[in-house]
């Protein structure tokens, strides 16, 4: 990898799940004969219905069309003057306030991760690394996205025991979460952080003093 560490920033736009490469929940191109085919990349949730916090923000807004020009079509037509259709913002440009797509809520969300390793003890007692293995045993069940949450318990739950949490103490947890990341870059074809900067990335700041 280079020596100088890449800007995380912006390595982690655009990710589209945060531990799946193939969520079996996509719609698939061709469904029932009474409905049309989902736009590309729409997730369902497990009642069968869009999934918000599953689907990209683009994919959403392409849903939402598809929607509205079905109800334009099937509408009874009126004498009355036409409406001027509501200005729509940029693809790029979703206000704050709208509930988050996966890929705003992946952000979120590994800023979470990987700053709670950055708080973890440098040496954790038994009570600390039980807290820490609850929280990520739960955080696997309960995040949003499902088929993400589905795959990140996969993912832990390797056979060879290979990617259970290490939790001994910050060093080693960082690197374990930063391995953890790296997996979802792989899948997603992003390029992987070099772990060794980890620290300087989510706790100490970089060196040449931009974050100071």
């Amino acid at each position: 990898m280079a020596e100088i560490p890449p800007q995380m920033d912006s390595q982690y736009r655009g990710q589209e799940h945060l531990f799946n490469q193939k969520p079996p929940g996509i719609a698939k191109e061709s469904q029932d004969n009474d409905s049309k085919p989902l736009p590309k990349g729409v997730v369902l949730d497990k009642d069968g219905k869009p999934c918000r916090t599953c689907t990209s923000v683009a994919s959403w807004r392409a849903l939402t069309r598809q929607a509205r020009a079905e109800s334009s079509s099937t509408s009874t037509p009126t004498t009355s003057a036409p409406v001027a259709a509501p200005a729509t913002s940029s693809p790029s440009a979703t206000p704050a306030d709208c509930p988050p797509d996966v890929e705003a809520l992946g952000r979120c969300t590994w800023t979470l991760l990987h700053s709670m390793a950055a708080a973890y003890p440098e040496t954790a007692n038994s009570e600390q690394q039980n807290d820490m293995r609850g929280f990520l045993k739960f955080f696997s069940r309960l995040y949003p996205c499902w088929v993400c949450a589905d795959d990140f318990q996969t993912w832990m739950a390797h056979p060879s025991g290979r990617n259970q949490p290490k939790l001994k103490g910050r060093a080693e947890f960082g690197w374990w979460m930063c391995e953890a990341h790296n997996e979802v870059n792989r899948k997603l074809g992003k390029k992987e952080f070099d772990c060794r900067f980890w620290e300087e990335r989510w706790r100490t700041g970089w060196k040449d003093g931009r974050c100071d």
